[in-house]
């Protein structure tokens, strides 16, 4: 009987740190610390909060995207106008158009690429300190085997798909920038093809990564389930249309968090996902509005013939989409390995 005691003792003793485990969640940056919901108890409830808070908040980014729109459609009426007098050279009004629009379009596109970029790292970090938590959370309830698979495929996408898009693919926008004004400016066909070459590159980047991890979590059988299809259609139907490049992989991968983060009580685990959409979703939302400004100008300038600035225009654009497919690719894959974790975790 005594024996029964100790043992008993100490198999309390050992019980009380794995409990502990599950509600060792990281906290959120300080950065996102303000958009974080109250409620971080209920997935359903905390999501709402979130989307509500960040679509009241974009209203200022909202302003300064029209600004611009304007801006630009204000250039191609005056380069329109202009060309109707003799004597000014179409030659000469192409390029001032060119300049004028890339003034305008840059000042923005800078400071949505440096968020980008920003909100990656941020994504980047707390993933470093979320899936160790995770991982020991699933060890400590007897999945050790799938905890240290999920861990090592999880920690080597996000160290690859982080240092790829900080170290490659941002410049790599910049330079896709580039060479759209200089395309525009002088017409070179090199140019155009080196820009579109780039875009490829990017494109194909975020989709090999993305493929490759939902492949590996596909291999693991830890991506599956059956969850109600009219909504499942819906909702990847909507993440599809709304992140341009890789939007079709990532409503793909999407099953995984629409099955399961609903239904799991992991307190640790609803909190990361709750913190990676606070770090993403204002972001996210600032960048798409410009996308859709800078496309609505676009369209808006071929009323004037205006060639050079539309195209330039829409080349902007697709810088913006390749910043949302940036950013929408490692919240996904944050999102993803998550629920991969607490569909372990239970």
């Amino acid at each position: 009987m005594k024996y029964v005691l100790i043992v008993a003792a100490v198999l309390a003793f050992l019980v009380m740190p794995v409990s502990a485990l599950e509600l060792a969640a990281p906290s959120v940056p300080d950065s996102a610390a303000e958009r974080m919901p109250e409620q971080t108890d209920a997935f359903g409830e905390g999501l709402s909060e979130l989307v509500r808070n960040a679509i009241a908040k974009i209203y200022p980014q909202w302003q300064d995207a029209k600004k611009i729109c304007l801006s630009v459609l204000a250039a191609a009426m005056a380069v329109s106008f202009l060309k109707t007098f003799q004597g000014i050279g179409k030659r000469t009004m192409d390029l001032a158009a060119v300049a004028v629009t890339a003034v305008v379009l840059l000042k923005s596109s800078h400071s949505m690429i440096h968020l980008a970029a920003a909100t990656v790292q941020q994504m980047t970090d707390y993933g470093k300190l979320l899936f160790p938590v995770m991982t020991a959370a699933l060890a400590a309830n007897g999945g050790v085997t799938a905890s240290a698979a999920l861990y090592a495929g999880t920690a080597a996408f996000d160290l690859l798909l982080g240092s790829l898009l900080s170290g490659m693919l941002v410049p790599a926008v910049y330079l896709f920038l580039a060479m759209s004004v200089g395309s525009a400016a002088t017409g070179e066909v090199l140019l155009k093809q080196l820009r579109d070459l780039i875009k490829t590159a990017i494109s194909w980047c975020l989709k090999t990564i993305i493929t490759v991890f939902t492949t590996y979590m596909s291999i693991t059988g830890v991506v599956s389930g059956t969850t109600d299809a009219a909504a499942l259609k819906a909702t990847k139907i909507t993440i599809s249309s709304a992140v341009p490049v890789v939007g079709g992989i990532l409503s793909d991968a999407s099953e995984a968090v629409l099955i399961s983060a609903g239904m799991m009580k992991n307190a640790a685990g609803i909190y990361g996902i709750l913190a990676v959409l606070a770090i993403f979703l204002e972001p996210f939302l600032q960048i798409g509005v410009q996308y859709l400004m800078m496309k609505t100008a676009s369209a808006l300038c071929c009323v004037f013939s205006e060639g050079s600035i539309t195209a330039l225009t829409e080349d902007f654009s697709t810088a913006m989409g390749l910043l949302l497919a940036m950013t929408g690719s490692v919240c996904l894959f944050l999102l993803v390995s998550t629920v991969c974790f607490m569909k372990g975790v239970g």
